[in-house]
């Protein structure tokens, strides 16, 4: 039997202590038995104490005796200053173990300890079973919390979560919990995360902390990630310019700069810094300017980089047709590029004296001189004399209409705004008296042209006549605005839409008969119906001319079903919008009869699929809606062509422009920023356009606050599958 090398006498054998008392303290006697000098260390161990925790129970004292030699005593005093375990009551058995680095032994003491129930404080435990969160913005998490009381006393808890903002914690970031003695709860934190302009990309720090009154606070600490999300889109305005930007009739020298505006939006949760380079093969010829800097961009926010680019220019010749690519970088690229990477900018360089110049001046010469002279038989100024209000084509597209504020109506021959040397006015149809605000041809034959004027009238005009005839003028009430006028397909009928929110239907055929054998000149409506907005446009929409488009003030719109007897009007859900808001303009596709456009003064064009509500008793379908057709200002007039695969609008923003759309009445791919076809004088505002399909061209009429009655053609986009036969 092998002797041992330590002895250890413990006393007393059994200790009775109270948590928030006095200390219990007991002795270790240690005789060194070896045959050598000796340090010595004494451990206390507890069971059922945690592993991670810290010997902080009880002190030691000396906490390592010096070296002794053989047969010395060491006295080491222990004493218990808290509960190995929080909350125990009851008895516990300690182990002493005796141990030094020179010895190969150990030696081993037990004594009983007695924990009696304490006065002190016991902190409560908190645990987090998920300490990292990811989530996108939008969405909800989830983030649970373990709260653990370890006392024998029921307690009270308070938890409170902080580092986020607190309008993210769903119900409040305190909550209030019961514990009984040992008791364990879960609760849970909803984190709903806003959307991504308010909820930036990047690691929140948040902690979780627990207060009651019979022990000091506890504090447990995680993160949430707010993952990226989103894109940064890249637009250029505008996407074409000209040197010089003033084209003149004499030789311009002037060889300015001309600026291009790049504008990068974030609707990204990640902060971008935004770097431009210019490639293509013309940027040899160009002198740029960028910004030295790159655009800073904060989720939300619109930065732009101005561009400026000089060319040289010819002194004769043709001119200079240049391409750039403007080609976008983001700092942070975890969400790819900008939408679009690039964009295309075009640059026209006119040369100094150009070779139309030359040519064409002698030619414009001889025009004047034979326009002014008894040689022209229309040798006076034509036109329109104020803002033209409407315009439309005939059947067959040879002549337009057009009406204005100058109180005629006039005529036009289309081939004449293409031949130089022609006047495109026919004649004036009549002198009304009053402004003209909306013209309508009769359908089928176009021998008669409806108009509507400011004071309220409506007057009839034969156009087959040697000389245009007025046939009738009737009205309801004096003053009361004639601002939309809607004809049956049979032509036997036509609705008249009012300032005061009347629209009214008149026998047309019936009172044109009696009109001719002066039977009756006293004209009424055959039926009415009163809205609570001033009418600014009608059209007929689906089969069979049963329901009634009307649209005004307030963006009110309104399905009439005509037939009904009880005047049932179907308010179709549209913005909201005040007294200044208004809906200007509807027009339906005659091939496609429930495909519907409309367009209102806060500058969205929307595009309508109303079969689903007419024919299928469900909300209308919005195929597609956008507001940066005419940079955001009023749209004034939309004209859909007979097939539906081409939209004309003018606006406030002096462009008039052309949607090529596709089967389905959406933008087509290519052109979701149309295409525009003519211009105002000093971008005056357009009020009303026309569109119709002609052999392989598309023609658009438009009337606008210059004067002008213009007609522009466009090529035919067969290629893009809509438009096969229209």
């Amino acid at each position: 039997m092998v002797d041992n090398l330590i002895d250890t006498t413990v006393s007393p054998k059994q200790l009775r202590f109270k948590p928030g008392g006095l200390p219990a303290s007991f002795e270790v006697k240690v005789v060194n038995d070896s045959d050598r000098f000796a340090s010595f260390q004494v451990e206390v161990t507890a069971a059922g104490v945690d592993a991670d925790r810290l010997p902080d129970w009880y002190k030691i004292s000396p906490e390592v005796s010096t070296k002794k030699p053989p047969g010395d005593v060491t006295h080491f005093q222990v004493a218990i200053v808290d509960n190995p375990v929080p909350g125990f009551v009851g008895l516990m058995n300690l182990t002493v173990r005796v141990f030094s680095m020179e010895l190969p032994d150990e030696d081993r003491e037990v004594l009983r300890l007695i924990l009696e129930q304490g006065t002190g404080s016991i902190p409560l435990k908190l645990d987090l079973p998920v300490r990292e969160f990811q989530e996108y913005p939008a969405n909800e998490d989830e983030i649970p919390v373990r709260v653990y009381n370890p006392s024998q006393i029921e307690t009270h808890v308070t938890l409170k979560f902080s580092g986020i903002d607190p309008t993210w914690i769903v119900d409040g970031t305190e909550r209030q919990l019961y514990l009984p003695p040992n008791g364990q709860v879960t609760e849970t934190f909803i984190c709903q995360i806003p959307d991504i302009s308010q909820a930036p990309s990047r690691i929140y720090p948040f902690a979780i902390a627990a207060t009651h009154r019979h022990g000091s606070p506890a504090q447990v600490e995680g993160t949430l990630e707010v993952l990226p999300m989103g894109l940064v889109e890249f637009s250029a305005t505008p996407k074409q310019q000209q040197i010089p930007t003033k084209r003149a009739w004499i030789p311009n020298w002037r060889n300015s700069p001309v600026p291009y505006t790049l504008e990068f939006e974030n609707h990204s949760n990640l902060q971008q810094q935004v770097t431009v380079n210019i490639q293509g093969e013309d940027q040899q010829e160009c002198t740029l300017e960028l910004p030295d800097k790159p655009a800073e961009l904060n989720p939300g926010q619109t930065a732009q980089s101005p561009l400026r680019v000089q060319a040289r220019r010819h002194l004769w010749g043709r001119k200079k047709e240049l391409s750039l690519e403007a080609l976008a970088t983001l700092s942070d690229q975890r969400l790819g590029n900008t939408n679009p990477t690039s964009q295309f900018l075009k640059l026209d360089v006119y040369p100094i004296i150009p070779t139309w110049l030359l040519l064409g001046g002698g030619l414009l010469l001889l025009y004047f001189i034979w326009w002014l002279s008894w040689l022209n038989p229309n040798n006076k100024f034509f036109g329109h004399q104020d803002a033209v209000n409407s315009v439309q084509f005939n059947g067959m597209s040879q002549n337009v209409v057009s009406g204005s504020n100058d109180e005629t109506l006039i005529k036009w021959r289309v081939d004449g705004f293409f031949n130089p040397f022609a006047n495109p006015e026919v004649e004036k149809i009549a002198d009304t008296d009053k402004a003209v605000r909306v013209i309508r041809y009769k359908p089928v034959d176009n021998n008669v042209v409806a108009a509507g004027l400011e004071n309220g009238e409506i007057q009839l005009l034969n156009l087959l006549a040697e000389t245009p005839k007025l046939m009738m003028s009737f009205s309801q009430e004096k003053d009361d605005r004639v601002l939309a006028l809607e004809f049956t397909d049979d032509s036997r009928s036509l609705f008249s839409g009012h300032g005061s929110g009347w629209v009214f239907r008149w026998d047309i055929q019936q009172n044109l008969n009696e009109a001719e054998t002066g039977l009756n000149s006293n004209v009424e409506p055959i039926r009415s119906g009163r809205f609570k907005f001033a009418i600014y446009a009608l059209k007929f929409v689906g089969q069979g001319n049963q329901n009634l488009a009307v649209a005004g003030r307030f963006n009110t719109l309104a399905i009439w079903n005509v037939p009904n007897p009880d005047n049932v009007a179907i308010p179709i859900p549209y913005r909201e919008g005040g007294q200044d808001d208004y809906i200007e303009s509807i027009d339906v596709a005659d091939m496609k009869p429930y495909l519907m456009a409309t367009a209102d003064n806060q500058g969205y064009i929307t595009l309508w699929n109303m079969e689903s509500c007419l024919i299928e008793g469900e909300s209308c379908e919005i195929i597609d809606q956008w507001q940066n057709g005419h940079g955001g200002q009023p749209v004034r007039s939309v004209a859909l062509s007979n097939g539906g695969c081409y939209l004309a609008s003018g606006g406030d923003d002096g462009r008039m422009m052309l949607w090529p759309l596709t089967n389905q009445g959406e933008r087509a791919e290519n052109y979701l920023s149309g295409i525009e076809v003519g211009q105002s004088l000093r971008n005056q505002r357009f009020n009303s356009v026309d569109i119709n399909v002609l052999k392989r061209n598309i023609l658009i009429a438009s009337g606008s606050d210059d004067t002008q009655v213009r007609v522009k053609r466009a090529k035919r986009l067969q290629v893009l599958g809509c438009d096969r036969d229209e």
